[in-house]
């Protein structure tokens, strides 16, 4: 089984981010082909400083790595460095219906949200997505509930394509990810986890006394049980969570083992587990970026392996739509 997914390079990795994706990739590398991407295209639909940008680059497949994606198990590439990448785009480009892309939810939002920047980028990253997925070949795709949508124009795309021109693509379907994995705000438990507000964002890589201060002053609950309870105790489910997730264990042991504790030792308690179970990540993330060299290495031997099976794909394609 051939799977690809992609992460952008915007920003340092939050344990929300690790949890509900990079900590399942890892597991899915020892089950069958994957590909894993730092997706800088896409990145792009926002503004980006091209001085810094490379390093950013460069940071987020050093996180990946520390976070445990062993290079020897899956390919890690750029995504700019495929050329493949924007050729299939602008030909899936021809197939899709410009109401399809208008209807995307994840379009209506960031359209609100960037008011003053809407570009053509934003409308047409479902196909940028699509194309990053067809020029594959997968047979799975790790997604979200937020993603589902863009998959299944991905979906469409291909039918569409093997319809009109000959059996060209596979047709990907969702390996939809597990639950729980949504992890929110510490000082907002309402709102999803974000690296746009660093100081409510618990980062993979922080240092030991930043990730107990931030978890000693993440917002919790009125009352003093530790009970799991999304509607009335949103801040302290939150961080059950987290706990549940880090620690291995389920919400019910949390809940017996904190029985008779206040929120205090509680979060103590969290903070401790965090950095135990995230120093080997921060020493690792340390040494790499020590061995650049070595890390540039590991994305060149993915991009040429990636580019193998890109080139393959846009060689049928071309040929089936008729250019030389």
């Amino acid at each position: 089984m051939r799977i690809l997914s992609g992460i952008q390079p915007t920003g340092s990795m939050h344990i929300g981010s690790y949890i509900g994706a990079v900590s399942q990739w890892k597991k899915l590398q020892e089950t069958g082909e994957c590909l894993f991407f730092i997706a800088d295209l896409h990145a792009l639909t926002v503004p980006q400083d091209p001085k810094n940008f490379p390093g950013q680059v460069l940071q987020t497949a050093v996180e990946l790595i520390a976070a445990g994606l062993d290079p020897e198990k899956c390919i890690i590439f750029i995504q700019s460095e495929v050329k493949e990448h924007t050729e299939l785009c602008w030909l899936l480009n021809t197939l899709t219906p410009l109401g399809e892309l208008e209807r995307m939810t994840q379009y209506k939002d960031k359209s609100k949200q960037f008011k003053d920047s809407i570009n053509a980028g934003l409308l047409n990253y479902p196909v940028l997505q699509a194309a990053d997925i067809l020029l594959y070949q997968v047979d799975s795709v790790p997604v979200g509930e937020d993603q589902k949508q863009h998959l299944e124009l991905t979906k469409t795309l291909a039918k569409k394509f093997n319809q009109k021109y000959g059996k060209t693509f596979n047709v990907p379907e969702p390996l939809m990810l597990e639950t729980g994995a949504k992890i929110m705000s510490l000082q907002n438990p309402k709102k999803k986890m974000s690296k746009s507000q660093p100081e409510t964002c618990l980062f993979l890589f922080d240092e030991p006394e930043i990730i107990k201060k931030k978890i000693m002053s993440a917002v919790t609950d009125t009352g003093k049980s530790i009970k799991y309870n999304l509607e009335k105790k949103p801040g302290i489910s939150n961080l059950l969570t987290i706990y549940s997730l880090v620690g291995q264990k389920s919400i019910s042991e949390l809940e017996k083992k904190f029985k008779n504790k206040g929120y205090g030792d509680f979060k103590k308690s969290l903070a401790d587990l965090l950095i135990l179970k995230l120093e080997p990540f921060r020493q690792k993330k340390k040494e790499l970026l020590s061995r650049e060299v070595y890390v540039k290495e590991i994305l060149e031997r993915g991009r040429k392996k990636a580019q193998f099976i890109a080139q393959a794909t846009m060689q049928d394609v071309r040929k089936k739509m008729g250019l030389a």
